[in-house]
């Protein structure tokens, strides 16, 4: 299995540390994250991302799949350090349990996906019920589609088929009237639904 190097967080600056210097022990390492070291961090990411991407890889079968958790499980660690205390549990345990929820994460937008797959399609294509390989296809276009839908409209999408947010969530969230919040889903949901039509059509 390849070793999660790419996977490194994008959004995380970190410098790596000098050749030469003795490793750090987990403990100094461990103190060392919680306190914001990024060099720690580094050290962190160089020894236990095998281990994440392991796991992730493990639960969904996809190296593509395993890279993204694996990074999004070393952003959310550095962003809250503040949550992490070594006298409590080791850094790879908690690396671990992020790791776990990342991976709840992950099961749950795909299960989002593929009930808007379903709703639109009962809606735009009529006839027996797609096979597996054409589910995949319509979530590679539905996850395409709602990344190029413009703001408000693509995060209003997001916030309700992916994160679970009832309407009134999420016009108090964005500070937008109600009203305008089911105008913008209901046009998205049109627009997806005539581009699994168009999926639909295609030569199989």
């Amino acid at each position: 299995m390849p070793v999660a190097s790419r996977t490194r967080p994008a959004d995380v600056d970190v410098d790596v540390r000098a050749g030469g210097e003795e490793p750090m022990d987990d403990d100094r390492l461990a103190h060392g994250f919680a306190a914001g070291d990024r060099a720690c961090l580094e050290e962190a990411y160089r020894r236990w991302s095998p281990l994440v991407h392991t796991l992730a890889h493990r639960e969904l079968g996809r190296t593509a799949d395993a890279e993204d958790v694996t990074q999004q499980v070393f952003v959310s660690a550095w962003r809250s350090r503040a949550d992490y205390s070594p006298d409590r549990g080791s850094l790879p345990g908690w690396l671990v349990g992020i790791t776990r929820h990342r991976l709840v994460d992950h099961h749950r937008r795909q299960q989002r996906q593929l009930r808007l797959a379903t709703t639109l399609e009962s809606e735009a294509v009529t006839g027996p019920p797609a096979a597996p390989p054409e589910r995949d296809l319509e979530r590679l276009v539905l996850a395409a589609e709602i990344a190029r839908l413009p703001d408000p409209r693509g995060t209003i999408v997001r916030m309700a088929f992916w994160e679970g947010y009832t309407h009134a969530q999420i016009a108090e969230r964005l500070g937008l009237p109600l009203g305008t919040v089911k105008s913008h889903a209901r046009r998205a949901l049109l627009h997806l639904r005539d581009r699994l039509k168009e999926v639909a059509a295609w030569p199989t």
